[in-house]
């Protein structure tokens, strides 16, 4: 089981299962995070900065991949509807995609 921590919505802990993505993980734990394309991995709204436990994260996908080499995802992040954790990770939300109604810290 991986375990998230977001760092700017008050170290937030989720845990997240194995083969579960991290936004399922979020949305499981009853967090709020933007996903513009409903987690199909065809846009990077529910993208997450990591600060630590990247070798945490299982491999990018072919999305993720895609739009790395686009340009639309730097090398700190990783799609939340993506990316499945086998251990601990810290992350931030971007600020681009923060939600309003969410107090961020």
């Amino acid at each position: 089981m991986g375990e998230l921590t977001v760092q700017n919505l008050g170290e937030l802990v989720v845990n997240v299962a194995p083969g579960q993505t991290v936004l399922a993980g979020l949305q499981a734990a009853g967090i709020d995070w933007m996903h513009a394309c409903g987690g199909k991995g065809r846009c990077t709204s529910c993208r997450m900065i990591v600060l630590a436990g990247t070798e945490n994260i299982a491999p990018d996908t072919a999305p993720e991949t895609r739009f790395r080499n686009n340009g639309r995802l730097k090398p700190n992040e990783r799609l939340t509807c993506q990316a499945t954790l086998t251990g601990p990770v810290t992350c931030r939300v971007p600020q681009q995609t923060k939600l309003p109604h969410i107090s961020y810290t």
